[in-house]
């Protein structure tokens, strides 16, 4: 029996979905569902293609209780930029949690993804960061980077952000948009731990193969959100810095352990307190987060396909006439 689909491209999706507290919610309690148990969330299927520079990672979750449920597809391909096109595109497709019919096909290009990561690592901080936050610093220079500050300063409003990157020029752009898209001071610093030094909370948004954040640059009243480690080789922090934190969280244990930053850690033997805690167990209160202010805290955001179908089903409730209708 026909019936309709939307299809929504990423300029109109652009136009209607921001990073806002409202999908910073949204993604807390996809968190929470996933430690609550009932959600169905297979490991993510992964292709590494190094004859062609690229990778393809495909997410999906279903969530008891929400309506659809969606399937990502997020292609990788970092030779683009040589042919005039860019290195991340994708979609998500969104499918009916009752009947399975495709609902919406989102083709973001990679936009809702940018979108819940950082929401993420907003649910990270507002979980984890010490309760007074003056000043933040982001280690890397890229889109995400931007986004991860941006969604830090809706939880802890910091007055001033230090930007390092491997480009300094880059460090300098990022710095200054940020700047002026917060109202904060806002500064490019050529040394990371002279960065680290200077901050309560960091993001990392990188994609190192080898540590950017090293372990005794830890000190108190310390968080880390480490995001760029979502691909087996990734490594991001010092893989002694996770058990000298006083609270190490993953947002999938499981998932952690084979591709985030406490795959490094087991690999080099410097993990021994059994299987940490997960974000959704602090925010239910069943694990122990931040104690004091003096405590250092770290989060391990690999990216979970819980995220993608709270976002694609979060839009498609707030916008359910956006994109165009075909009959199939």
């Amino acid at each position: 029996m026909p019936h309709d689909i939307h299809i929504v491209t990423e300029a109109e999706l652009r136009d209607i979905v921001t990073l806002d507290l409202a999908l910073v919610d949204v993604i807390e309690r996809a968190f929470a569902a996933l430690s609550e148990g009932g959600v169905v969330m297979p490991p993510v299927l992964s292709m590494d293609l190094p004859q062609a520079n690229g990778e393809v990672d495909v997410k999906t979750a279903f969530i008891p209780g929400v309506e659809s449920f969606a399937i990502k597809v997020s292609p990788g391909f970092f030779d683009n930029p040589k042919i005039g096109l860019p290195s991340l595109n994708g979609l998500m497709i969104l499918f009916s949690a009752k009947t399975g019919l495709v609902e919406a096909v989102f083709l973001d290009n990679g936009y809702l993804t940018d979108l819940r990561t950082a929401a993420a690592g907003a649910v990270a901080a507002r979980q984890l960061a010490p309760a007074q936050v003056e000043t933040a610093g982001v280690i890397g220079a890229g889109v995400q980077a931007r986004l991860q500050i941006e969604a830090a300063h809706l939880v802890r409003p910091f007055s001033r952000v230090l930007v390092h990157a491997r480009d300094a020029e880059k460090a300098r752009a990022c710095a200054a948009d940020l700047g002026q898209r917060l109202g904060v001071e806002a500064e490019a610093v050529a040394d990371p731990a002279a960065l680290v030094a200077k901050s309560q909370l960091v993001v990392t948004t990188t994609p190192a193969r080898e540590p950017v954040l090293m372990a005794d640059w830890l000190h108190p009243g310390l968080h880390i959100t480490a995001m760029g480690s979502d691909q087996e080789g990734k490594c991001e922090i010092e893989p002694a810095a996770l058990s000298r934190a006083d609270v190490y969280v993953c947002d999938r244990g499981s998932q952690c352990a084979e591709r985030g930053e406490l795959r490094a850690a087991l690999a080099a033997g410097l993990w021994d307190r059994g299987t940490p805690p997960e974000l959704g167990d602090v925010i239910l209160g069943r694990a122990t987060g931040r104690q004091s202010e003096s405590d250092v805290t770290i989060c391990d955001l690999t990216g979970t396909g819980v995220q993608d179908t709270a976002i694609a089903a979060h839009v498609r409730a707030r916008f359910p006439g956006a994109g165009t209708v075909i009959r199939a």
